[in-house]
């Protein structure tokens, strides 16, 4: 969900997006859509809570690039059901504790459950559990309310409660999550969890989101110097006491390090996105945008050639490791370019 839109809206590969849309509804089951599906014979896992969530994103981005009546009509007929089932099963409560609380913020995970994208399990021990309410969770599930709200005026459903849900849970989100000693967003509450992590850019790059300008702006400039680092954003801030600034050894040195420093590619995409945003869609923020995006450049005649690394060393010269050639790392910065920068660049310069 989150390489969708960069590999098959922005290059115009509009029937598969339309294909890919349609598998995940058919699969959705207990209010999750798969964040596997393994090889044949064998059933789809379902142990993520942000899947269902970037679903919302999803179909937010394709009537976005295809909105014509045919989209629309595809949208209601054979996802909306669907979306409508996510959120009413997140109200009520699904698997891995899954459950909206009384605040309207939603709930995550238990025990020995990774159920967020940071999932390292070894064994017992989990390395960034986020058991509580994560910050770019919530940032998404204001985002699914406000495109149920959008959907429904547009199929004339006459549904009025996303709108007032979506209320509640920004009130809630910016009453929670602000967190005065960092100039920034908690990772995770009701933990108050106020290690710097580069999940809360997505309170900022959503189409919909619920901090005020000022925030947003005091959030991208902690990201960028505390977690950028040119092909992607560290998951920890280096002055942490867990920081490790390289991802090379054992299996277990190296899962202790997947999120605990190690640097992301795709988190560019929502960085540069959020980039644009707080200094304002201008020539000069693109140009200042496409600059930020030159390490990336260098990068494609490295490791694997034309392609994008998952991760990165959170130490320089951050070395590309992991896998090399990586989905939503190559997805989310064609998509940033192509939404974010491209269209504001001087014509000579793009």
């Amino acid at each position: 969900m989150i390489s969708y839109t960069g590999l098959t809206l922005c290059t115009g590969r509009f029937e598969k997006a339309h294909d890919i849309l349609l598998t995940f509804a058919k699969y959705c089951k207990d209010g999750l859509i798969p964040n596997m599906f393994p090889d044949s014979g064998l059933e789809p896992l379902y142990n993520t809570v942000d899947a269902s969530l970037w679903y919302f994103y999803a179909v937010y981005k394709y009537l976005e690039y295809v909105a014509t009546p045919d989209a629309y009509e595809f949208i209601k007929k054979d996802i909306y059901p669907c979306l409508k089932d996510i959120i009413s099963t997140y109200k009520k409560g699904t698997d891995f504790s899954i459950y909206m609380d009384t605040d309207g913020l939603i709930h995550a995970g238990s025990g020995l459950d990774q159920v967020t994208w940071m999932d390292v399990r070894v064994g017992d021990w989990v390395a960034t559990p986020r058991h509580g309410k994560p910050v770019e969770i919530n940032a998404l599930w204001y985002n699914a309310l406000c495109t149920m709200d959008m959907l429904q005026a547009k199929f004339n459903d006459n549904d009025d409660s996303y709108r007032q849900l979506a209320s509640l849970v920004k009130a809630s989100f910016n009453k929670r999550f602000w967190n005065e000693n960092t100039g920034c967003l908690y990772d995770v509450v009701d933990e108050d969890d106020d290690t710097i992590r580069p999940n809360q850019i997505y309170a900022v790059s959503l189409p919909f989101t619920m901090p005020d300008m000022e925030r947003e702006k005091a959030i991208v400039d902690t990201v960028m110097d505390k977690l950028y680092v040119g092909c992607g954003l560290r998951s920890l801030d280096p002055d942490h006491k867990d920081y490790h600034p390289i991802y090379i050894g054992s299996l277990s040195k190296r899962d202790h390090a997947y999120h605990q420093g190690t640097a992301w590619g795709f988190l560019l995409g929502g960085f540069i996105s959020a980039y644009v945003k707080v200094n304002g869609r201008t020539k000069a923020t693109a140009l200042c945008a496409d600059k930020l995006l030159d390490p990336v450049r260098e990068h494609l005649l490295n490791n694997c050639i034309g392609s994008i690394c998952e991760i990165f060393d959170g130490d320089a010269p951050h070395t590309g490791r992991g896998c090399y050639a990586q989905a939503w790392s190559v997805g989310e910065v064609l998509r940033c370019y192509c939404e974010d920068v491209l269209p504001m660049l001087p014509q000579a310069h793009s």
